[in-house]
């Protein structure tokens, strides 16, 4: 079934009101904008500096984690490297509604580690299973709960490795109960600033996630002049996507995004550009929405993924500035036109004419006027899209995109990718944005071989 009889989510977030979109945009408009981001940061710095505090940076460890342990590789060198006083603290995973799906997580996360470590010049242990066995994963609580904050800094990156491979971890004194007063504590404060990941860093009001993320925190601690090398490169870069020179004619990439994600707006011509690039097969493969499929969403988590989206935006070069929400009805119109948009090799097209109207340009798609302006800028008939509006031809298609992603793949979120070819090599699956980079080199080893 395309969309579940009964969800989870409410009436208002699965199919919300003209009202309720007006609501929503205003309120993630401050969200993204960097008018009100440069602000909070000059207000908090004001304050920091009147109060001569340090530049406290707040870390969260979650030992059961794989992109913890890729932070705890870096954490000693980021310390030394910059002026900041870190406060560590130890979580457990938060699960709920914020983390709805924590066994594939789980998996996805010990998968997705091992890939990307060697690109950021880290590693993960092969060997390692889905996280570190019970008896590990106390003894490095129970190691690290009693240490100072420098001891935690120095030690952490021995004792995840000792972890995750289950070998032995220095006994200590900590008690069970004050280990687990340690966790408490630390999943309290995690809570209390209004998040939900391990691996992360918090900063004057703002969240970096793992390594990620961590180049945004090195140039925002850098423009403060808080660096001790400001020449050096990130201790952590973004790789680049670059496929240039590649023939890939051989190879398809599966391309798995949806209409109400703010991630896929900001890298779908890219996704697009790629393929392009390397006359790669390319295969579209719209699902809908995560609300619309019955995955739970709350308030905090969008708030951080809008944050987060404006400054991937920002780093890529892509607009991402007035958003509407196509969630419900809106979406269901749109992909009723797929079909036969796909049949005159115009799907892609619309998809990312519909996907900057509503998420660069501010364009409500749930507007009639605004949903035929998008058709036509992708030089399609407004009078014949009208007579496949509505159908029920795109719900086959994009259930079979939906079970190849999460029941072939193992992923929920999008945009999601899937590499295939040559003969012999595996299919390589990822998802997120921040993965194109990944598809990129891979496609780049996979075509020479």
């Amino acid at each position: 079934m395309v969309e579940p009889e009964n969800n989870p989510n409410s009436k208002n977030m699965v199919d919300p009101s003209n009202f309720v979109r007006f609501v929503m945009a205003k309120f993630y408009s401050r969200v993204t904008s960097a008018k009100q981001i440069r602000k909070k940061r000059i207000a908090f710095e004001k304050n920091r500096q009147a109060s001569k505090a340090d530049h406290v940076v707040e870390y969260f460890h979650q030992l059961d984690d794989p992109y913890s342990h890729l932070t705890a590789q870096i954490i000693a060198r980021l310390a030394a490297r910059y002026d900041i006083k870190i406060v560590p603290h130890l979580v457990r995973a938060s699960g709920g509604d914020n983390q709805p799906e924590l066994q594939k997580l789980a998996t996805w996360a010990r998968r997705d580690a091992e890939l990307v470590a060697p690109h950021y010049g880290l590693s993960f242990p092969s060997s390692a299973g889905l996280s570190p066995d019970l008896e590990s994963q106390q003894a490095a609580a129970a190691a690290l709960s009693g240490m100072k904050a420098e001891d935690f800094i120095e030690n952490i990156e021995q004792i995840s490795q000792s972890s995750w491979l289950g070998e032995s971890i220095a006994q200590s004194q900590s008690g069970e109960s004050e280990v687990s007063q340690k966790l408490d504590q630390g999943s309290a404060r995690l809570a209390q600033l209004e998040h939900y990941s391990g691996a992360t860093f918090y900063y004057g009001g703002e969240w970096y996630w793992g390594v990620d993320r961590l180049f945004y925190l090195e140039q925002r601690l850098r423009d403060l002049g808080a660096c001790h090398a400001p020449n050096e490169p990130y201790l952590v870069s973004r790789p680049a996507i670059d496929v240039s020179g590649v023939d890939a004619s051989h190879l398809e990439l599966h391309f798995y995004p949806s209409l109400n994600s703010p991630y896929t707006s900001i890298i779908f011509d890219k996704t697009l550009e790629l393929a392009k690039t390397c006359n790669i097969k390319f295969r579209h493969k719209p699902v809908l929405p995560m609300i619309m499929r019955g995955v739970p969403a709350t308030l905090i988590k969008g708030k951080y993924i809008y944050f987060d989206t404006k400054r991937e935006a920002d780093f890529l070069g892509v607009p991402f500035e007035k958003q509407v929400t196509p969630i419900g009805t809106p979406t269901r119109q749109a992909y009723s036109l797929f079909p036969w948009a796909s049949s005159l090799g115009k799907d892609t097209q619309l998809h990312s004419v519909l996907l900057r109207n509503a998420w660069s340009e501010g364009r409500g798609l749930h507007k009639k006027a605004n949903m035929r302006r998008a058709v036509e800028e992708a030089g399609l008939d407004w009078r014949e899209a009208v007579q496949h509006m509505g159908s029920d031809d795109w719900k086959s298609f994009v259930e079979q995109n939906q079970r190849e992603m999460v029941e072939r793949m193992g992923l929920w979120g999008v945009p999601s990718y899937r590499l295939s070819g040559p003969d012999g090599e595996p299919d390589l699956t990822v998802w997120g944005q921040d993965r194109l980079w990944l598809i990129a080199a891979e496609i780049r080893r996979r075509a020479s071989l």
